[in-house]
């Protein structure tokens, strides 16, 4: 795909594959949406898809399959145990990450839920490069702490540096060095750190970290949920690996790894998960959790059929063609906000555009959650459904205070071979609209937040009535128009 130039006129992404199904999609009218908002407490996880025209919450779960996929799912041996679709996604595993142990679970987050029973304890430090929700979550529920050592760079929203992902191995050092090797559960490597754009890590900085692992004996996890982005980035962006392929790319990122975790849901377009390791006793002592809480070893919790699906999955995310289609239309999605003057995080990560809603709402306060806001703004003017990533998906200390996030983002995802190119140019024309009209749009206010994970559960009601002032405005420029 990246090689294919357009002679006449302004170069687009082009898809590599064709659209064989087809899903009928509903757009409501605005009327519809400012009811269907204010049922969901301002929150898009709470609306009901029927009310939703272009879905971008999230890649997870929500990939389409490919033809090949499709016809694995039918070959599926439901066996509880033995089943031979175990035995193909187990090879699969081996063959692209060259590791020999594999447990099976349900999703990535359960995969969190193992590791972190099986290695977290009262005390323990846990550095990452920067944290996803689950993982923390997981870690803190077990008595652990997170330390991000993502480097500077990383918490600038503009920028032309293309791994802000990338750990810093001078903070690493002297985490271990105040700390001591024994505290350090493990190092976490998140390949592609979503809270903060989907932003990439190098393959050159893994090695480094891996270094700093070895020598004082900590394992290194990788969490390759969003390993298809990474690998996209790491053979277009770092010289030393243009000429190197996909899976070369990947078992070297592989070998740097004691433990690899992922959500299916992501990488290989399906739903489920799995860790997979070379310890035999780090796979030992996974094993009776893996069976007490997400089921037998040979499903783990997964559909036989999903498992199948899985399995091609992971062999076509081999294929740069497959891969390089969400960054890329990524990029032409930023590219285009940014011609436009809408603050975007740059360069265009992985998983989806980010918007900087700090800036695109500069007068509303961070107390009061302006990626929230612009999330339900959105929403409200054009039935598009994305995520707020920003002080909502924070949680209050111990004290009940707030915590400000680094960044305050609006995710649009780009699942995988799901939009076609006019859908993301209509989610590109109201966000410049949206933004042109910025000053209608005002705050949002919790008046139901669970303890945990309140960005999944929690309502919020806006600060004033500026959602009618929106409408009215909306109405006044598109008329009846949709």
């Amino acid at each position: 795909m990246s090689n294919v130039k357009f002679y006449y006129g302004e170069n687009v992404p082009l898809e590599m594959h064709k659209v064989r199904i087809v899903q009928k999609l509903n757009l409501v009218s605005i009327e519809r949406r400012l009811e269907a908002i204010k049922e969901a407490g301002n929150n898009t996880f709470l609306l009901k898809n029927r009310d939703v025209f272009m879905d971008m919450l999230t890649d997870s779960g929500v990939n389409a399959m490919s033809d090949k996929q499709l016809a694995a799912m039918m070959e599926a041996d439901d066996s509880y145990a033995g089943s031979e679709t175990f035995s193909k996604l187990e090879s699969k595993i081996t063959e692209i990450f060259g590791k020999k142990y594999f447990l099976p679970a349900h999703q990535g987050r359960a995969c969190e839920n193992i590791l972190s029973q099986g290695f977290v304890k009262q005390g323990s430090i846990i550095p990452m490069n920067y944290h996803f929700t689950t993982s923390k979550a997981h870690v803190y529920l077990n008595g652990g702490t997170v330390e991000e050592i993502i480097i500077d760079e990383g918490l600038n929203v503009t920028s032309e540096y293309p791994f802000k992902g990338n750990m810093d191995v001078n903070k690493l050092k002297a985490i271990i060095a105040k700390h001591g090797p024994d505290k350090i559960a493990y190092v976490r490597l998140e390949a592609g750190t979503n809270l903060i754009g989907g932003q990439p890590f190098s393959l050159q900085n893994m090695k480094e970290v891996h270094t700093v692992c070895k020598d004082f004996d900590i394992m290194l996890v990788l969490d390759a949920s969003l390993l298809a982005d990474n690998l996209y980035f790491i053979k277009t962006r770092e010289e030393a690996c243009k000429n190197m392929s996909i899976r070369e790319i990947t078992r070297a990122m592989a070998d740097l790894s004691d433990v690899i975790y992922f959500s299916a849901r992501k990488l290989g377009c399906a739903r489920g998960g799995g860790i997979c390791t070379n310890n035999k006793d780090v796979y030992l002592k996974l094993r009776e959790l893996v069976t007490l809480y997400e089921g037998f070893l040979t499903y783990g919790g997964m559909s036989v059929r999903e498992m199948e699906a899985i399995t091609v999955g992971l062999d076509e995310t081999m294929d740069e063609n497959m891969i390089n289609q969400g960054p890329q239309f990524i990029e032409y999605m930023v590219n285009e906000l940014k011609k436009h003057g809408v603050p975007v995080v740059t360069p265009a990560g992985g998983l989806g555009c980010h918007i900087n809603a700090m800036e695109f709402l500069s007068h509303v306060p961070q107390s009061q959650y302006p990626a929230g806001a612009l999330a339900s703004a959105l929403y409200l003017v054009s039935g598009v459904r994305g995520m707020e990533r920003g002080t909502i998906s924070e949680q209050r200390d111990e004290n009940g205070n707030e915590t400000f996030s680094n960044m305050e983002l609006l995710r649009l995802a780009m699942p995988r071979r799901v939009f076609t190119l006019s859908q993301v140019n209509y989610a590109i024309d109201r966000v410049r609209w949206l933004y042109e009209n910025r000053k209608l749009v005002g705050g949002l206010t919790f008046v139901e937040e669970p303890p945990i994970l309140r960005f999944f559960f929690g309502k919020l009601s806006t600060v004033s009535d500026w959602q009618t002032e929106l409408v009215s405005k909306f109405k006044a420029d598109f008329g009846d128009n949709l």
